[in-house]
């Protein structure tokens, strides 16, 4: 009776382990990744930025003159080319995880039958698996984080100094110095499980994780700017409202100072917008959009929305796993099959 609560305290670093073992070479390129682009962002934070921010400075000081222009090209490529590079790695971890997880962790298991002799071992079926998405979803929201935070260091290190530097809301840039895609890594690697226990093929659990994580990624891209009030920019008929940051929407100012969204014309650059907004009565012109100091808040509200997706699919994930188990259970039991725990008499 008190061997029971030790065997089951042993059990969880014996299944970490036995995980471990098992996608040993998962484990290895997920290091081999991190490390190599962190020591990539490592080395954009410092010789490349600083590099290509003297080769700024010595266009800036000798290319208006009537003196040779002299500077380092070189530089000033090899920073944008390397930052391009980091940055789309980056993003990329949230298919990446999406793929292995429906591939190996779930869809290669079922198809060999590995899930269902583990799932008749003295480990739960609910408790393996919990243990399957917890472990790898620590690597990766750890590894991730990691590296947005030094892809955040690395840009504002060019911040200023690097006159190509992208801004804070070009799209790319906004995801990859933010939380948003560690929520995206976890969401992908649940939802990557989910395809793969739902398809039971590691190949098309592959090919169908990679679309599915693009549709939540899309779909978080037009969520996003709704999740905080806007910010609103107005102007008269001289000039189009001048604004800094993510736009949400654009228009035009009726006589009655109701806002009007529309695509054309908003602002008379041409005499023919100058016509159509005369003939509509047109008084100004207005932008909705989000300004730095809304960066964090969408960050946060989206990273939430993130999570509580991710804990949704872990719930359904588990659920489908004690639904398929029971069953297995049930048929077992019918057809005179002792289950596991009475023919060893250890709790699961």
């Amino acid at each position: 009776m008190t061997a029971a609560p030790t065997s089951l305290a042993a059990g969880r670093p014996r299944t970490v382990r036995w995980l471990l073992r098992v996608h040993r070479p998962a484990l290895y390129g997920w290091a081999v990744l991190v490390i190599a682009l962190a020591a990539g962002l490592l080395w954009l934070r410092g010789p490349l930025a600083d590099a290509a921010a003297a080769a700024w400075h010595q266009y800036d000081t000798t290319c208006w003159r009537p003196t040779p222009c002299r500077y380092d090209q070189d530089a000033i490529l090899r920073y944008k080319d390397v930052y391009q590079y980091t940055t789309l790695t980056l993003l990329a971890i949230p298919f990446l995880a999406a793929a292995w997880a429906g591939a190996a962790l779930t869809g290669r298991e079922l198809e060999t039958g590995t899930a269902r002799l583990a799932w008749t071992q003295g480990v739960s079926p609910l408790r393996l698996l919990a243990a399957q998405l917890a472990v790898p979803a620590a690597l990766v929201g750890a590894g991730t984080a990691l590296l947005v935070w030094l892809h955040r260091l690395a840009w504002s290190a060019a911040e200023g100094r690097v006159d190509t530097a992208k801004a804070w809301y070009d799209p790319l840039t906004f995801y990859a110095n933010g939380p948003v895609t560690v929520g995206l890594a976890l969401a992908g690697l649940l939802l990557g499980a989910l395809v793969g226990l739902l398809l039971g093929r590691s190949l098309l659990a592959l090919c169908a994780s990679v679309p599915a994580v693009a549709a939540l990624w899309i779909a978080v891209h037009l969520t996003l700017p709704h999740l905080w009030p806007v910010a609103t920019g107005v102007s008269g008929r001289r000039k189009s409202p001048h604004y800094t940051g993510i736009k949400v929407e654009e228009g035009v100012i009726t006589a009655t100072g109701a806002h009007r969204p529309t695509t054309s014309c908003t602002g008379d650059a041409s005499s023919v917008c100058q016509a159509l907004n005369d003939e509509r009565g047109i008084t100004g012109f207005y932008v909705d959009y989000h300004p730095l100091a809304h960066y964090w808040p969408l960050q946060l509200a989206a990273t939430g929305v993130l999570l509580a997706l991710t804990a949704l699919l872990a719930a359904l994930v588990l659920r489908l796993v004690r639904r398929r188990t029971t069953g297995t259970a049930r048929r077992g039991t019918a057809a005179g099959t002792p289950s596991a725990t009475a023919r060893t008499g250890a709790p699961a």
